[in-house]
């Protein structure tokens, strides 16, 4: 199964959060933060929005910083993925 967004959507994967600190230290499951960094899967087509035309600025591939609780979580065919607005993404990483 794949997952096709509408509107101004896109589907995204969250990257794994960093298991060790940058001085080397483990870091224990519950320590960890939530990670804020995404790849995009999917992107929807844009088009009217709330009567506003929407042009999408991000690609599949990208990866992305988001809000910290943005996006409806979803898991398909065992994979975990969030559906957020393109609104709801802060920067493109390169």
């Amino acid at each position: 199964m794949t997952i096709k967004p509408l509107a101004d959507r896109v589907v995204i994967k969250m990257m794994e959060a960093e298991e060790t600190t940058k001085s080397g230290i483990i870091l224990a499951s519950a320590a960890k933060e939530k990670p804020s960094i995404a790849e995009v899967v999917e992107v929807g087509p844009g088009g009217v929005v709330d009567g506003k035309d929407v042009e999408m600025y991000v690609e599949k591939g990208d990866r992305v910083l988001i809000s910290k609780y943005a996006g409806t979580e979803v898991k398909l065919d065992g994979n975990e993925y969030t559906i957020v607005r393109q609104s709801d993404i802060l920067a493109i990483v390169e």
